[in-house]
């Protein structure tokens, strides 16, 4: 399988950030704003969220963006009426929970993916047995990573079986709570170094509690690259120009 994503790892295999925000927040319509401010700051993966009424993983920040972004009138349809404006030049993942997708219809939702130019999908409710047995050869046809999430809680031979049913890369959560919490992602580095000593085939981003420029080092160091969300949202909260504080954020974090 090859896509933006795919390719993104074959050139540029380390220090990869991953900005993630919540679709249709903080305004209805800032969804392309965000995106091309992302682009323009030269980011190396996008990852949009759609909003859901119980975000099971996700912290008080995100779920706050997904309450108001849904308040906002912000659905899948909308979504996919936004990106069909944008031609992404980044690699483009959505990240939802099952049962709007399912709602949706999950082959319609994965050919809609696919013309609108996104390359991954993370469900984190969908069970491997499920993916393996219903959904693989959906993903596989229209040319969708999907990407499954590890924690520190995750067997060895768990893992190995997400790396071995993995297209695009795998999600380390970096701690057991929920997204944006107080933990300290340095509590995250015993456990990142065992990932990396598995020597795993896939790529692994990992998110969770990752807010400056010396946590996103501090991840590369063992990983691949960092994921950003809860931090991101903070920062286009509350400000004049969504587009000048995201620019300004991910400055801070390349810098």
């Amino acid at each position: 399988m090859t896509n933006k994503l795919t390719e993104l790892f074959k050139n540029k295999p380390k220090n990869l950030l991953n900005i993630f925000f919540t679709a249709g927040y903080p305004q209805l319509e800032d969804t392309n704003t965000l995106l091309d401010a992302l682009e323009n700051s030269k980011v190396d993966l996008i990852e949009i969220g759609i909003p859901f009424s119980d975000p099971l993983a996700d912290g008080p920040t995100i779920q706050d963006s997904s309450k108001i972004a849904l308040e906002n009138g912000m659905s899948i349809e909308k979504l996919f009426l936004q990106l069909e404006n944008h031609t992404p030049k980044t690699p483009l993942l959505l990240m939802g929970y099952l049962n709007p997708v399912m709602q949706y219809g999950f082959e319609a939702f994965c050919k809609k993916c696919k013309e609108v130019g996104v390359d991954g999908i993370i469900i984190p409710d969908l069970p491997m047995h499920i993916y393996q047995a219903e959904f693989k050869e959906v993903f596989e046809k229209h040319n969708i990573s999907n990407i499954f999430l590890v924690t520190p809680h995750t067997s060895e031979r768990r893992i190995r079986e997400i790396d071995t049913n993995s297209t695009g890369f795998i999600y380390a959560v970096s701690s057991a709570s929920t997204t944006g919490s107080k933990t300290e992602f340095s509590a995250a580095t015993d456990y990142l170094g065992k990932l990396r000593e598995m020597n795993l085939h896939t790529p692994i981003l990992t998110g969770f509690n990752i807010k400056n420029k010396q946590n996103f080092q501090d991840a590369c160091s063992y990983v691949h690259g960092a994921i950003i969300g809860s931090e991101f949202i903070r920062q286009i909260t509350d400000v004049e120009d969504i587009s000048k504080a995201a620019k300004k954020y991910i400055q801070s974090i390349k810098s």
